[in-house]
């Protein structure tokens, strides 16, 4: 089959990116400091990463995901600890 120039969209990969970017987007979105573009850009960031450059699969662009959770879970702890502005 020759490849087409929108290849990588037809794919389970682009499907979960999407899903994950909506995903971080709706979590953000009942944090009221959070901004949720931020976080559905960083998620699709990171997934881009994984799946595009990186070549790590379908494990390593989930693996990403739960690595942007972790960072976001100790930025949030570090300014916690630093208390209000």
């Amino acid at each position: 089959m020759p490849p087409t120039l929108l290849g990588p969209i037809y794919s389970i990969d682009f499907l979960l990116l999407l899903a994950c970017a909506v995903g971080f987007y709706k979590l953000a979105d009942l944090d009221p400091e959070a901004s949720p573009i931020v976080w559905a850009c960083l998620s699709a960031g990171v997934f881009f990463v994984t799946w595009r450059l990186l070549r790590w699969g379908l494990p390593g662009d989930l693996f990403g995901q739960i690595a942007l959770i972790g960072g976001i879970t100790a930025v949030r702890i570090l300014r916690s600890r630093r208390g209000p502005p």
